[in-house]
């Protein structure tokens, strides 16, 4: 976690730049010698699974399988995670030293590990250099803006129906305003935000805690939604708007996870705009199609 802050500490005036976090341009293949540097994280010379940048942080030579003859490296790190509070948890939820812990890793976790692995690999190989150091901040910090998505809904989510007589769709409109107002928020997102964000270098996590209504009922907003029957011409963009605010729920919680996943909060800052014009484009969209038919 230390070098992932110190990583940002050094690359961002936070907030001033959370929605331009990451310049354009494509994710550049980094290079050293003749191969990747991907292909050298990746890399395990000895092929007992453990990568050979990880080898030497335990001790470990990455040539062999048994830097200590008849004892497997795999099983000497399995006991020195043990020992050092590490779970090996297995899926079924029972315990072991030998089976391949399955762990839970939050995005800060993942951009941790990607960066330390990757500088390790290259502080071994000698071509840390600032140069390189630039590139990988470029590579590794365009992950930051491809929040993981959770959930996409499906022509299959919703209740379809044949007719489209001016009633139906006059319902289908007035089931929409409806769900809107019964769940409406006193505040909005940005105005959240707007008090979260102290400075441009500074955040106050804990106004981020006025999220939580917003999120419940947005979730709710869209339970409701989900419930409604959608005339068939209306289908492809009434599932357009619904997984468009699937999105801002998922950009809301994960900036709510900023003293807990910085990183998916920050990917989450740097992403809610574009989905926000994304789902009012998406809403015009479906409003004009309604008033059409409504309005014939």
């Amino acid at each position: 976690m230390f070098l992932v802050v110190l990583f940002l500490a050094k690359r961002t005036d936070f907030f001033e730049r959370t929605v331009n976090f990451v310049s354009g341009g494509n994710r550049a293949e980094l290079v050293y010698g003749d191969a990747t540097v991907a292909d050298l994280v990746n890399k395990d010379s000895d092929g007992d699974g453990v990568l050979d940048w990880e080898e030497p942080l335990w001790g470990l030579d990455p040539t062999k399988k048994e830097t200590t003859p008849g004892v497997p490296d795999s099983t000497v790190i399995a006991k020195l995670k043990t020992e050092n509070g590490y779970s090996l948890e297995t899926p079924s939820g029972t315990t072991s030293t030998t089976t391949q812990p399955e762990e839970k890793l939050t995005q800060t976790d993942k951009f941790s590990r990607e960066l330390f692995s990757t500088t390790a690999t290259l502080s071994q190989n000698g071509a840390l250099d600032q140069t390189t150091v630039d590139k990988i901040s470029t590579s590794l910090t365009e992950q930051i803006k491809n929040t993981v998505i959770r959930k996409t809904y499906t022509l299959a989510d919703l209740k379809i129906v044949d007719n489209t007589s001016s009633q139906t769709v006059k319902s289908y409109f007035d089931a929409l305003n409806n769900a809107n107002k019964k769940y409406a928020t006193k505040t909005s997102v940005i105005e959240v935000l707007q008090k979260a964000v102290i400075d441009e270098n500074n955040i106050d996590s804990n106004a981020l805690a006025e999220l939580d209504p917003i999120i419940d009922q947005t979730k709710k907003t869209l339970e409701e939604i989900l419930k409604i029957s959608v005339p068939k011409v209306f289908a492809s963009l009434h599932l357009d708007f619904i997984n468009a605010g699937e999105r801002l729920i998922e950009n809301t919680e994960d900036m709510r996870l900023f003293d807990k996943d910085p990183i998916a909060a920050m990917g989450a800052f740097s992403k809610y705009q574009e989905n926000l014009m994304s789902f009012q484009t998406t809403l015009n969209k479906l409003t004009v199609e309604i008033n059409k038919i409504i309005n014939n």
